[in-house]
């Protein structure tokens, strides 16, 4: 299963080739680094940016941007060692493919998976009720906007609204309308955040910057989690790339990179437009405070706040289709609806989209709750318990086979160990926070 290539005294190991016949000539189709590196980047920008700003005002700028840095840094480690276990899982198994659940199971057994499932469920569901009332509340905002009136609509119509239009269009559109539409959206995401930072950038006040607060960083670690997370394809970056380590490696970090850039810069620029009078009345960052609100609603300009709206909604959209497939490919995936029969989409849909709909309607104001829930218990499990757990068992087994796989992550069980406490911690202190009401 390895091929190895020389060219220019270089040697390049991969565990497989792309290889695909064209007429009568067998032609290799490698994938690039810069096509992983899109993927990995696309899947990071979502909107869990639009979460940033609130949970990161407390603390204020130069906190955040270390912490953000850290949790990017912590989001890499983990990142890599599931492509190291996913390169082992490959490898063993003969096979080119290998889905992030089904290397928990090989590798954990049963109970693993079902916790990866269960972990898998939730964030997708949590997340999705954040994006529908999300996008929900931003519709009813601009509908009043352009009405000239206030409050001219309940929250719960914007919830439904948003819900039955974007859903609407996945269940009755055709798959290549929906990527093309996807698409299009994605190009306004980025011409909207192009200009935010060039709009907002003359509205910086430098002043903001000698605000800190260090003691209220904690409340963004579990936003921040879900904002910098793109582990669930590292297994198709692994595929594309052939198990080629060294372009697996540049991809994921430069991947990830942009978005922490991207990240780093919409923190500085929306935290920098806030008035200094917000900020003082910023204590304990206990209450969420959503800076975005003020700047939609013009506190910094109305072209300002056209483009954080616009901006906004249509990063809800693009997050919204992407997580309606992954919760879509779950539940075919587990045969809970066969595949292929037309008579199956509106129970599969409606299980996909009522719950979260739902439970926004009843809860408009959920958004950063589920975040919250999401990073500490979801992220938290996917992105840093099982990760470590797998390699230290692949590990294991391959020092009593005495393999010579390289991992990708250096420190050894120390590394390990790091991974799993810290995401311990934020567990415990989550369930601290709700157990004594904080």
């Amino acid at each position: 299963m390895k091929t190895v290539l020389k060219s220019n005294q270089e040697q390049v190991t991969r565990l497989f080739s792309h290889l695909e016949f064209d007429g009568n000539k067998l032609n290799h189709q490698p994938g690039s680094v810069l096509g992983s590196t899109a993927l990995i980047a696309g899947t990071t920008v979502g909107a869990g940016i639009l979460a940033l700003p609130a949970v990161t005002l407390p603390s204020g700028i130069l906190p955040s941007t270390a912490l953000l840095i850290a949790v990017w840094l912590y989001a890499l480690v983990s990142g890599l060692l599931i492509a190291e276990v996913t390169l082992n899982a490959m490898h063993l198994e003969g096979r080119q493919s290998v889905g992030l659940l089904a290397i928990v199971q090989k590798t954990l057994g049963k109970l693993g998976a079902r916790i990866a499932g269960g972990a898998y469920l939730f964030m997708h569901y949590a997340l999705l009720v954040a994006y529908i009332t999300q996008g929900g509340e931003i519709l009813v905002s601009a509908v009043a906007k352009v009405w000239g009136v206030q409050n001219v609509l309940p929250m719960w119509v914007g919830t439904t609204t948003f819900t039955l239009l974007f859903g609407g269009i996945m269940y009755l559109g055709r798959e290549k309308f929906i990527e093309k539409l996807n698409s299009a959206f994605v190009g306004i995401v980025i011409v909207s955040f192009l200009g935010l930072l060039l709009l907002g950038g003359g509205q910086v006040k430098s002043a903001q910057f000698l605000f800190q607060n260090w003691s209220a960083l904690g409340s963004a670690v579990s936003v921040m989690c879900v904002a910098l997370f793109y582990h669930n394809v590292v297994p198709v970056v692994v595929t594309q790339l052939e198990g080629d380590v060294r372009k697996i490696r540049n991809s994921i970090v430069i991947g990830s990179a942009i978005p922490l850039i991207m990240f780093l810069a919409w923190n500085a620029v929306i935290l920098g437009s806030v008035s200094s009078d917000v900020l003082q009345g910023i204590s304990d960052g206990r209450t969420v405070f959503d800076p975005l609100q003020i700047l939609r609603g013009g506190g910094a300009g109305e072209w300002l706040g056209v483009l954080v709206s616009i901006f906004s909604e249509f990063a809800i959209v693009t997050s919204f289709i992407g997580f309606v497939y992954g919760l879509l490919d779950f539940f075919k995936d587990i045969s809970l609806i066969t595949q292929g029969e037309s008579s199956n989409r509106l129970p599969l849909y409606s299980l996909v989209l009522f719950p979260p709909m739902s439970l926004g309607t009843l809860n408009p104001s959920i958004f950063f709750v589920a975040l919250d829930y999401t990073g500490t218990f979801s992220v938290s499990v996917l992105g840093g318990i099982i990760p470590a757990l797998m390699s230290w068992k692949q590990r294991q087994e391959q020092e009593n086979l005495n393999s010579v796989n390289q991992p990708l992550v250096p420190g050894g069980k120390v590394t390990l160990i790091v991974m799993i406490g810290v995401a311990l911690a934020l567990i415990v202190k989550q369930i601290f926070l709700i157990y004594y009401g904080m």
